[in-house]
């Protein structure tokens, strides 16, 4: 595995006798091709496999620099890749218009974000698919919506090792964006704690390995806030006065996408979210 700066994005290679699977791509087209070129530097062996855990940009637009490569991605993940990189698109034009650069976030990442071509999945499944590397299978999970509605964890039994793309973040809080399912979240994580074991290793999607007890933890986290959106909308408080009323786990300010999606789940009040400071 390795940490890249930008976005802080941590992908992963498994390596089999028949070739190498690359698990994410990284944010641009440039970025895919550097990631390419550590690879071959790391084993000669060709790079047959991609798997992207969810759809959002910097785990999925360097796929493009993986022309030989069989691309593998939950079908929800894959059906909703397009309108997730036009939304992060606008998101980048605006960062460029605005003057927003800030390394490793520099102009030039920013505008090969807007120039990279996507390139899909070529396979998709719904629940469990396996690869065969020749000497070693690495199994992809879909553990349900958490993060997004895409995610997957990938298991390599033989070392104990799972992917778990950003349902689980070590450099940071888990991520609530526009995209997310809060009130579902936690379910997700009791999927992958299902397929980590007590001394097993896990590769988050952004910071560095963690074991079982930290996903234990951030589940904990992920509950809190899940239950605390379903019982502030189960008893009538307003949405604009959620943040305020809540006890949650992490500043208000972290929150105010999963607080305005799990309110339209749990089909509660729905007027305007306001952060309160």
């Amino acid at each position: 595995m390795r940490r890249y700066p930008e976005w802080d994005v941590t992908v992963g290679v498994v390596a089999g006798s028949d070739g190498l699977a690359v698990i994410d791509t990284r944010a641009t087209a440039g970025q895919g091709r550097s990631l390419r070129d550590d690879v071959r530097r790391l084993s000669s062996s060709p790079i047959r496999w991609v798997v992207n855990t969810h759809q959002h940009f910097d785990h999925t637009f360097g796929n493009i620099a993986f022309d030989d490569a069989e691309i593998w991605a939950h079908e929800n993940a894959a059906m909703g890749l397009d309108a997730h990189a036009r939304w992060v698109r606008e998101q980048r034009r605006e960062n460029l218009a605005n003057g927003e650069e800030a390394p490793p976030i520099t102009t030039d990442v920013l505008q090969d974000v807007l120039d990279t071509r996507l390139r899909p999945a070529d396979r998709t499944f719904s629940s469990v698919a396996v690869l065969d590397l020749g000497d070693r299978g690495a199994e992809l999970v879909y553990c349900g919506r958490g993060h997004t509605d895409g995610d997957l964890v990938v298991r390599v039994p033989d070392v104990d090792v799972v992917f778990a793309g950003d349902l689980v973040e070590q450099s940071g809080r888990p991520s609530y964006g526009p995209d997310c399912f809060p009130l579902e979240w936690p379910a997700a994580l009791e999927m992958v704690l299902g397929v980590v074991t007590d001394g097993g290793t896990v590769l988050p999607g952004h910071g560095s390995p963690v074991d079982r007890e930290f996903v234990q933890r951030q589940h904990g986290d992920v509950a809190v806030v899940a239950n605390t959106i379903g019982q502030l909308a189960s008893s009538g408080v307003p949405l604009a006065a959620a943040l305020d009323e809540g006890d949650w786990p992490w500043e208000r300010a972290h929150l105010e996408h999963a607080v305005r999606r799990g309110y339209e789940h749990a089909a509660g009040p729905s007027d305007q979210l306001r952060i309160i400071s």
